[in-house]
């Protein structure tokens, strides 16, 4: 088993910013990615960003690219997810995931560990 640990998460005003941290422990793979989604009140789960754990190469969604950035310490086995000029709609609950898989990174369907989420909220 992967157990995956959220934090870093609060109460931020828009236009700041907040570093999360996913902390990873357990059971080791020779190849995996790790990846944010998150899940605002009334929506559906959406894709943040993902990173390969051995290569570092990076997904982001779309809509976030430029704002949100993904980074890891591979010693720490910890991934982060810098997010700068927070909206109100960002405000969501944070989770970070492990997939095993090779692509579809923005599906969470793919991933097979998850951690429990870091509740993220900006006011305006």
């Amino acid at each position: 088993q992967v157990q995956l640990v959220e934090s870093g998460g609060g109460l931020v005003q828009a236009g700041g910013s907040l570093k999360l941290s996913c902390a990873a422990s357990g059971r080791t793979f020779s190849s995996y990615a790790m990846g944010w989604f998150r899940q605002a009140p009334g929506k559906e789960r959406e894709f943040v960003a993902a990173i390969r754990w051995t290569s570092g190469f990076i997904y982001y969604a779309d809509s976030l690219k430029g704002r949100f950035i993904i980074s890891r310490d591979n010693a720490e086995n910890t991934v982060y997810l810098q997010m700068n000029s927070l909206k109100p709609e960002d405000t969501a609950v944070y989770y970070c995931a492990v997939t095993l898989g090779y692509s579809d990174y923005d599906n969470e369907e793919m991933y097979d560990y998850w951690g429990r989420g870091t509740q993220v909220t900006v006011s305006s």
